[in-house]
């Protein structure tokens, strides 16, 4: 069967996942954050603490770094404005890992853990153009908003694309599926499922503008007729193509960012974390789409090929 990409060999299929895939995780990830993540998880998991809860406590986690980077002195403030956002990493993954162990995974759990991050960036990003107002008046708040809407976009690419690959690849769905199945995302209906699935919608469709060529082979891969083999055939081929624009998507993830926010307190000023979202990762984020956008297409015309 020949590859996707010239010089590269088809891995043999995945086994059902067990854990986060080696392909997908970074180094940091691999031997800091998850690993801490997983060891809060069990000692939590005994108790009455919640994935939800989790979630929240890391949203706070983000609000407190934006405290510490601009409330104490240089270099106080970066240590320990970088040290809890990184720590956030940690909580950002412990509820996930929490959610698995106590049988509470869901789409909503999801969508909240997702709300909550936003929500403490939120807070940093006014935070920090409001302290630069002092110097830069009106620009400070215009860098702000384009650096923030920056970052939704390569985001949503980013967790997305990585969440459409654990789906073609080793069958866990997301939001996605929940919503195309017409599946209820909460349990009960009221003020909380009220506020949250249309941003669960929003999410989705936001999705889909930088999720180019995909819905083809996304028919392909839910195609329900299609055989035990034939399944196989197609994960093995979605993981062998999906692994070129991991690489990509990983520079446009959290742990990057948190990095290049720490260097730019170290530096002096929010400004240049700022400049970074609008210039070099939007460009990062031009070149991801792009080749997701080939990835799928190759993707597409191998697996009408082998379907047929």
């Amino acid at each position: 069967m020949a590859a996707l990409y010239p010089g590269e060999t088809l891995p043999r299929p995945a086994p059902r996942l067990a854990g986060k895939p080696a392909e997908m995780d970074s180094w940091s990830n691999r031997h800091i954050f998850h690993p801490l993540a997983r060891r809060l998880a069990t000692g939590l998991a005994p108790t009455a603490v919640s994935p939800n809860m989790v979630s929240v406590g890391g949203g706070l986690l983000v609000a407190a770094a934006a405290l510490l980077y601009v409330g104490l002195n240089w270099p106080l403030s970066v240590l320990l404005g970088f040290a809890a956002h990184a720590s956030w990493h940690v909580l950002d993954g412990a509820d996930g890992e929490l959610a698995r162990l106590t049988g509470k995974a869901s789409p909503a759990g999801e969508l909240v853990d997702g709300v909550c991050d936003y929500a403490g960036h939120v807070f940093l990003y006014i935070l920090f153009a409001a302290v630069i107002d002092a110097s830069l008046g009106g620009w400070a708040w215009a860098a702000a908003a384009a650096a923030g809407v920056s970052r939704i976009l390569q985001s949503n690419h980013a967790e997305t694309q990585r969440r459409i690959y654990l789906w073609r690849v080793y069958g866990v769905s997301w939001l996605q599926q929940a919503e195309a199945s017409k599946d209820e995302l909460f349990e009960e209906r009221g003020l909380f499922a009220g506020t949250f699935a249309p941003m669960a919608s929003g999410y989705i469709a936001l999705a889909a503008l930088v999720s180019p060529s995909s819905k083809e082979v996304d028919a392909i891969v839910e195609r329900p007729s299609a055989s035990p083999r034939a399944r196989a055939r197609i994960r093995r081929l979605c993981r062998q193509a999906g692994r070129r624009p991991l690489r990509l998507q990983t520079w446009l993830g959290a742990n990057p960012r948190t990095f290049i926010l720490g260097a730019s307190m170290a530096a002096g000023s929010p400004i240049y974390f700022f400049l970074a979202e609008c210039t070099l990762l939007n460009l990062l984020l031009i070149w991801s789409v792009a080749e997701q956008k080939r990835c799928n297409r190759r993707l597409a015309a191998r697996l009408g090929a082998a379907s047929s």
